[in-house]
């Protein structure tokens, strides 16, 4: 395996071909190979700052579904720490490939006598699903998420869909060959899941979902067809799963509100997902009465399995950068010991953005709350 040319400093390519010939051409092919191990060296060590979405180094023999050697992982070690890196990658599923980024925190260095797979084996991931018109380095800056996992610290994987699949970059929800478990996107996002915690140091029992809009109904069709992979699910300014079967139901459920159904698949729905839903009230995009739907299919599913629950509303205010109070309407279902398994953020006057954004990325509403501290949170309180 290697990292290709285009990794390579143009100079040094440059220099190969212009001495190969001559007779020095063998001392020169063993300094190639010297400074190609260098910079395989110092590329897995370097540090990327957050919103740096590093190149593309993933060459054909890495597209794979197996668990391999990643070229810009380096683990800690007792002298030296993991330090964050956030890389451009492909997975390849069903003849397609996909590109994502992956945001890995950094680690300290191992404490004496532990071994590197005692150290990173309990890292939450959390997958992050973008919305229309959005790719992931997009979605990764507008939702501050990298920041956020760098402190808990965790893992975020966000895929990105193929431009051929939907002009407009939408993950199909609507479409019923992508609202089952062994097809469509839905199988394609749970196989890649699926990789990363193979081969990167991720706890496999807390893997957490999370979209906006498009996103965030595919999100909640994932989660529904994969409990056994998913620990919690995030829907912001979304739909519930089976809203809508084609183009034109889409667009209704979007306009007034979409009815939860079971999409299509009976036994994947047997186990209880918690639900965290953000959705503005001002949405003019996507209807709010879909959140309304997504948290009552939520409440109705742990009620079927005996959970017991208890409400309550919490309001919310924070100030807005108009120097006025911004409200919120927080509604809580937990459990006896306290844990949250459902939570509904009513955002007043909120738009059709991810709620506390960046105004670096698309859709984002600055204003807040913070969506993202909110999802993970509550995250973090689940796993499988």
């Amino acid at each position: 395996m290697h990292l290709g040319a285009q990794a390579v400093p143009f100079w040094i390519n440059q220099l190969v071909r212009a001495t190969r010939q001559s007779r020095l051409g063998g001392h020169v092919a063993a300094a190639e190979r010297l400074l190609r191990r260098i910079l395989r060296q110092e590329l897995a060590s370097s540090t990327f700052p957050t919103a740096f979405v590093a190149p593309e180094v993933v060459t054909p023999e890495l597209v794979s579904t197996e668990a391999v050697a990643d070229p810009l992982w380096a683990a800690p070690t007792a002298s030296k720490p993991r330090r964050a890196a956030f890389t451009r990658q492909v997975f390849e599923f069903d003849g397609e490939r996909y590109d994502f980024n992956l945001y890995a925190p950094p680690w300290p260095p191992l404490s004496p006598g532990t071994s590197t797979a005692e150290s990173l084996s309990r890292v939450p991931l959390v997958v992050m699903l973008h919305g229309c018109k959005q790719d992931a380095p997009d979605f990764a800056r507008g939702t501050s998420m990298n920041e956020l996992a760098a402190k808990t610290p965790c893992m975020v994987l966000y895929p990105e869909q193929l431009p051929k699949a939907n002009q407009m970059r939408c993950w199909n929800w609507f479409d019923s060959a992508h609202q089952g478990r062994h097809a469509g996107e839905p199988a394609m996002l749970a196989a890649l899941t699926r990789q990363v915690i193979t081969r990167y140091p991720v706890d496999p029992t807390r893997v957490y979902i999370a979209g906006l809009s498009a996103g965030g109904a595919m999100a909640a069709i994932v989660a529904a067809h994969y409990p056994d992979l998913f620990a919690a699910v995030g829907v912001h300014s979304g739909l519930p799963p089976g809203a809508a079967h084609d183009v034109m139901s889409a667009f209704s459920a979007m306009r007034s509100g979409g009815r939860s159904r079971a999409p299509g698949d009976p036994a994947a729905l047997k186990d209880v997902m918690p639900t965290i839903v953000f959705h503005g009230d001002a949405d003019r995009t996507v209807h709010p009465d879909n959140g309304d739907q997504i948290v009552l299919a939520a409440i109705a599913a742990l009620k079927a399995s005996g959970v017991t629950l208890k409400r309550s509303v919490i309001p919310e205010e924070l100030p807005a950068p108009t120097g006025e109070l911004r409200h919120a309407l927080r509604t809580v279902y937990s459990t006896e010991d306290k844990r949250h398994f459902v939570e509904y953020w009513s955002v007043e006057a909120g738009p059709h953005a991810w709620s506390g954004g960046s105004a670096a990325g698309s859709y984002t509403d600055p204003h807040g709350p913070d969506a993202s501290a909110a999802m993970m949170t509550f995250f973090l309180q689940h796993h499988r």
